[in-house]
């Protein structure tokens, strides 16, 4: 296995294991399953479940080879992990902070490592404060015109019982937005800031398509 970087076993690593994905975000205190086939991020999984199980999932900005990443990630603990008869690895990570990537890192390996700040979310392992309650009602108002827009509907017993977080990172995560409507989710400064941002891409989707408002 590879060797990483200096700096790798500290609380908050300077240095971690990039997953670029692209429409995939992970946020703080939440989880996000993935289904690791390919080769070299099968490597990186096997390397972190044998060091410190951190994993930096980041969106890639286009689809050059490699491809230029955005400067904000999320740094994952692999929570759990199970391997298929055909040799996949499932696995699912829990959100521990967002990172602003100030460059790559150089390892042996056929994985990205890239140089983590985590200063700009000094919040991230606390958690938030709830919505304001005319906060949370417009982002369920919003959601019922959204989905009755996009001919969708939804257990709304669920909506209504869920805390302000999980609702929010799961309309953040399961709504298709594009790589940049996700990634100004992501960027939002707290959990009203992701509401706020939330409601103004569903008001602004094209019905039938589910995002389309950022650039």
């Amino acid at each position: 296995m590879a060797h990483p970087p200096p700096g790798w076993s500290t609380d908050l690593p300077s240095a971690v294991r990039l997953f670029p994905l692209p429409g995939v975000i992970l946020l703080p205190r939440a989880q996000l399953p993935l289904q690791i086939f390919e080769s070299r991020y099968l490597s990186m999984v096997r390397d972190a479940m044998a060091g410190d199980q951190l994993i930096g999932i980041v969106q890639p900005r286009d689809g050059t080879e490699p491809p230029a990443l955005y400067e904000v990630g999320t740094l994952g603990r692999i929570a759990s992990l199970s391997e298929t008869d055909d040799g996949r690895l499932l696995i699912l990570l829990s959100g521990i902070n967002r990172f602003r990537l100030r460059g790559e890192v150089a390892t042996a390996a056929a994985w990205r490592a890239g140089e983590a700040d985590y200063t700009s979310f000094p919040a991230d392992r606390t958690p938030p404060a709830p919505l304001a309650a005319a906060g949370r009602a417009d982002l369920e108002s919003t959601l019922r015109g959204y989905l009755a827009a996009q001919d969708l509907s939804a257990d709304w017993n669920a909506i209504h019982g869920a805390d302000d977080e999980s609702l929010v990172h799961s309309l953040a995560t399961v709504c298709p937005f594009s790589v940049a409507e996700r990634q100004a989710l992501l960027e939002s400064d707290d959990l009203a800031a992701r509401a706020a941002t939330l409601a103004t891409l569903m008001r602004f989707a094209e019905p039938g398509a589910g995002g389309g408002f950022m650039q």
